[in-house]
């Protein structure tokens, strides 16, 4: 499929480590909440999967904030539980409860049953990136995404979100073997999902590990690092000869960065307890960096968020000029935006970044 070309790569090129007039900006969960408009079309669709599962509400939420926001990147509407749900759990969105799945995995039996599901029965996932690929008309790229393979397991063994991931880290430390089979067949479905994502449309993928934070150090590396590793291994690099970033993303997981520097992907997204210029120490030259503005700045008035993204982009230092590649930046939020944002609020915080970034690099 031919697609028009594109406007601003910004996101691509930063992703690949290239040098970029500005520090290019998205939002994790830009479309959302927060927008009377997002809103108004869930009303529409009666249900979030109701929207989630229809082609042209999807296309629609997706570029709602592009209309509103100068953003170098959209992201595919979607949630990170399609995939169990495929599995055959029964995904459910209670209005103001979260997610629910009618079934659990806990023990043997139910671990026997899971198997990497028909992508057909995700085929409106990827007719949404299709058509998102062909609204945006070449504006920004488009980031497809999926839940890591512990995250997810997370989901289908609690059966929804969790305080205390009781059950689940009781079914990690009793049982390993039974946890390493669920993350296998995770990790198998997930890379076969985002490389159907990649097939579609999507120009650069997010791998979300929502949940690796809250394992014990040597419990990251075997059950969720692990596992973001088979993931990487499987995934396409390019597709119609263009390279396809890969960006993963911890919660909690800036303790890690020494075991991440070594992912094959392109970048990593970095919460907001983690020191960019610390960051960037670490992790060298090999990955791009994004991040990592605490969200909850956003409820600030509009001097302290400009000063507050100053100071991120100033932590992280000059980004890479010139031909070649070195260290750039990707600036987001710590983790997704809050449903409570004033959306005007959104507007000083990606016109900030465009300012102050130019500002830096043009500074001696």
């Amino acid at each position: 499929m031919s697609y028009a070309p594109l406007q601003n790569d910004t996101f691509l090129r930063a992703c690949l480590r290239q040098s970029t007039d500005h520090t290019p900006v998205w939002l994790m969960r830009q479309a959302g909440r927060y927008l009377p408009e997002y809103c108004a079309t869930r009303a529409r669709a009666g249900s979030f999967m109701g929207l989630a599962t229809n082609v042209d509400y999807a296309t629609e939420v997706t570029l709602q904030p592009l209309e509103r926001y100068a953003l170098d990147a959209a992201i595919l509407f979607s949630d990170i539980l399609t995939v169990p749900d495929a599995m055959g759990l029964g995904l459910s969105f209670q209005q103001g409860e979260g997610p629910k799945f009618a079934k659990t995995v806990r023990t043997e039996a139910d671990v026997a049953t899971l198997a990497v599901p028909d992508m057909e029965k995700l085929r409106y996932v990827f007719d949404a990136v299709t058509s998102i690929r062909k609204a945006l008309n070449g504006r920004v790229p488009l980031i497809g995404f999926s839940g890591s393979p512990w995250t997810l397991a997370c989901y289908m063994v609690e059966g929804g979100g969790s305080d205390d991931y009781r059950a689940v880290k009781s079914l990690m430390y009793s049982r390993p073997d039974l946890m390493h089979r669920i993350l296998a067949i995770n990790a198998d479905s997930v890379a076969t999902y985002l490389n159907a994502q990649i097939e579609a449309g999507a120009q650069a993928v997010m791998i979300f590990d929502s949940w690796g934070g809250v394992l014990a150090d040597g419990k990251f590396q075997d059950f969720s690092l692990a596992y973001t590793k088979r993931v990487l291994a499987q995934l396409k690099r390019e597709h119609d000869g263009v390279t396809i970033p890969r960006i993963v993303f911890t919660k909690g997981g800036g303790l890690w960065l020494d075991d991440m520097k070594g992912l094959d992907c392109e970048a990593l997204g970095l919460d907001w307890t983690v020191n960019l210029a610390k960051a960037r120490a670490a992790v060298g030259d090999t990955k791009a960096l994004q991040g990592n503005i605490d969200p909850n700045v956003l409820f600030a008035p509009p001097e302290a968020i400009d000063r507050e993204v100053a100071a991120v982009l100033e932590s992280f230092g000059k980004p890479h000029q010139g031909a070649g590649t070195g260290p750039t930046h990707i600036f987001n939020l710590g983790h997704g935006i809050s449903q409570y944002t004033p959306p005007e609020s959104v507007k000083v915080l990606v016109d900030a970044v465009h300012t102050h970034s130019k500002r830096l690099r043009a500074q001696g």
